[in-house]
């Protein structure tokens, strides 16, 4: 089972990856959006920001997410590891209910670039 620390490494390396995207993926990426992402095998909730194509942890609390973030994430530790090392795809991971990604119908049209 993965740690709070992996966990926050991988979101950091997601977020060095967005920064560094081209093309498609970095228009995508560049969106101004709260973001939480709830660990749910260690019951932990990452919350913060994605701004220009980086993603800004600003906390971590126990629990389901406080609030509601306008793009939401839900996984385990280990699929978020999986994910950020390209083991596990996205849209398999999603449509096996693995990940859920919810956002607005705007957002996730933009985002699916990056699937």
């Amino acid at each position: 089972m993965a740690t709070i620390e992996e966990c926050r490494e991988a979101l950091d390396r997601l977020s060095d990856n967005l920064a560094r995207a081209e093309g498609d993926v970095r228009g995508a990426a560049a969106l101004d959006r709260s973001l939480s992402c709830h660990i749910t095998d260690l019951d932990q909730t990452f919350t913060g920001r994605l701004d220009d194509g980086r993603i800004r942890v600003d906390a971590v609390a126990p629990g389901p997410p406080r609030t509601k973030a306008e793009i939401r994430l839900a996984m385990t530790g280990d699929d978020l590891l999986a994910l950020v090392a390209g083991e596990l795809k996205f849209p398999k991971a999603w449509a096996s209910g693995r990940v859920r990604l919810e956002a607005g119908f705007r957002d996730l049209l933009r985002l699916k670039s990056l699937l």
